[in-house]
This record gives C-alpha cells, structure tokens and sequence, in this order.
C-alpha cells in the first residue's frame, strides 16, 4: 500500500484540521496547480513555469528541482504529487530533440490523469521584457476566447475547458467595476494558440460609462498543439457529476418559455359563477319588467315541483 494511501488518525488538533480540509466537499475548494520542471528543462521552458506560477499565485505551487518523467508514458509520479501537494491541476515542463520547449497541462479527477494536452512553445515574451504597470498577485482574470476551433473541434473544446479551470480562480458573487483590471486572450488560428495577457485600463470618457483600453503587460506565448491524452465520455460524465445536495429541485406546476417567463398553475375547487360579485354598474341594473317576470318563472316552477310531488303520492297510494 502506497503511504498516502493509509488511513490517518490525526495526533494533534493541527492535524485534524489540515485532514479536514483535504475532505470530499459539496463545494469544492479553488483548484490548486503544480507546475513541474522535467529533467532536461532548458531556461525558457523554467522561465515559463515561473511566469505561469506567477499568474496563479497564491493558488500554486512551483517545484524548483527537476523531475526525471514522462507523463504521457507514465503518471504515477504525477498522481504522487498531485496527493502530496493537494492539486488537481498541472503543468509539466520539457526540452528534448524531438519535442523542443513543450508544455504539458492537465487535471485530475480523484488524484488520476483525466486530460492532458501537449503544447509546444514557439515563441515566449516574459513580463520583464515589456515596460509596462502590472496587476498585482492574486488578481482575477477575465478570460476570453476567438476563433471557431474552440467550438468546434474536439481537442481545441477540451483545451478551452482545461485552460478556463487552470486560469478562472476563485468564484465570487460579485463583481466591482474597479477590480476588472486583468485579460488573458486566447486565440486559436491556423493550427496556433496565441496567449496574450494585457492590463484593463479604464479612462475617462465625458459620460457615466468609462472608456477602456487595453495594455499589454506580458507574458505572452505562441503554442502549438501536439499529442492529446483526452478522457472517454463516461469517465468525463463521472467527474462533472453534481452532488444530489447541490442540485436545484424541481417545482412543481412552474413552467418558463423560451423568453424566461415564469408560468404557475393553479388547482382551485370548482367554482359557482352564479355567485360570483361582480362590479356593480348603473347601466347593469335589471329593470322592474325583468324583475316582474322572473318572479313569475319562479313561482311557475315552484307550482311544477308541487304538483308533482303530489302526484307521486297519489300513486303510491
């Protein structure tokens, strides 16, 4: 049995809440992201690890030694850090003659390899070779995404589901205009991914809503997609499944439209529209002749029912 494997009893109070945290969760925690330096890492493939930690700071952690592996030939040194670090996501950085400056990014799913997209590194532009003011650590990112292979094309749809968890952070309810300050800009075309982050910046423009304008701050990359390790439809279902506790429940008798109009239906008892007051209107009144003759049907009927019931008696006597 592997020693992360073996159940735990936690000696210290320190313990417990450190074992706690790593518990099954109906929310789940912000995703944490190792990022991995391979045996034969040149300088630009570690300069970039370290730019990308600096991007997912303080929800990262950076392993400075190298790491002799391959994860496409095998993961389970992967899933070894994965349990040991807590992280569901990871980048794993390499240089060799066949597969020069490549990139490795994936998740896992129950501390096991569930996607992994190989990417190469064409080109790479640091934060520190642009001038420019950059966003503090920490800082939420908008993330978007041009081009029609994202949606169409089946690695590429996995690469933007991959890169949305990696960079999106935490969740939050709320968004203040003064804290959208970050980009990151994913373009894929002909055959490229081009990575560009630039810095919000909102300026004044004579009326309530403030000009923006975008300024590059770096890092920026131009990728290249390679090999894929991509999960089967079932195994992918298992690990978007929503817990029962989370899941909204169904009301009954409400139904939307395609507009997101609300519609109720209402049961009632069976109701005697003979009784029913109405708004009382001058023009509405019966007059005296109406009165007179209803009066009349009235007592005719009355009159009906009498006979008639006496004739029922006369003939059972």
């Amino acid at each position: 049995m592997d020693s992360l494997d073996r159940v735990v009893k936690p000696k210290t109070k320190r313990a417990k809440g450190f074992l706690e945290k790593r518990e099954p969760k109906l929310s789940e925690n912000i995703k944490n992201a190792m990022l991995i330096k391979g045996g034969n890492a040149n300088s630009a493939v570690t300069q970039v690890l370290r730019r990308v930690y600096a991007l997912k700071k303080p929800y990262g952690v950076l392993y400075k030694k190298k790491n002799i592996t391959s994860p496409f030939e095998d993961q389970t040194s992967l899933e070894f850090f994965s349990k040991k670090s807590d992280c569901s996501l990871f980048m794993f950085g390499s240089h060799n003659k066949k597969r020069p400056n490549n990139l490795v990014i994936g998740r896992m799913y129950d501390y096991h390899v569930i996607d992994m997209i190989e990417l190469g590194i064409e080109k790479f532009v640091s934060l520190k070779d642009i001038k420019n003011s950059k966003c503090p650590e920490g800082t939420k990112p908008i993330l978007i995404f041009s081009g029609n292979d994202f949606d169409v094309t089946e690695d590429y749809r996995r690469l933007k589901c991959l890169l949305i968890d990696f960079f999106r952070g935490p969740t939050v309810s709320n968004i203040r205009l003064a804290g959208l300050e970050y980009v990151l800009h994913f373009t894929a075309l002909n055959g490229k991914i081009y990575f560009r982050s630039y810095k919000l910046l909102l300026k004044k423009s004579g009326c309530r809503t403030p000009q923006i304008e975008l300024e590059e701050m770096g890092p920026s990359l131009d990728l290249v997609l390679r090999r894929t390790h991509l999960a089967s439809d079932d195994l992918y279902k298992s690990s978007m499944k929503m817990p029962k506790a989370l899941k909204p429940k169904k009301k009954k008798n409400i139904s939307h439209d395609t507009f997101g109009t609300t519609y109720g239906r209402i049961h009632m008892q069976k109701q005697d529209l003979s009784k029913l007051q109405t708004r009382k209107m001058k023009g509405l009144k019966k007059q005296p002749v109406e009165r007179i003759t209803e009066d009349q049907e009235r007592k005719s009927k009355r009159i009906k029912k009498k006979l008639m019931e006496l004739g029922k008696k006369l003939v059972s006597l």
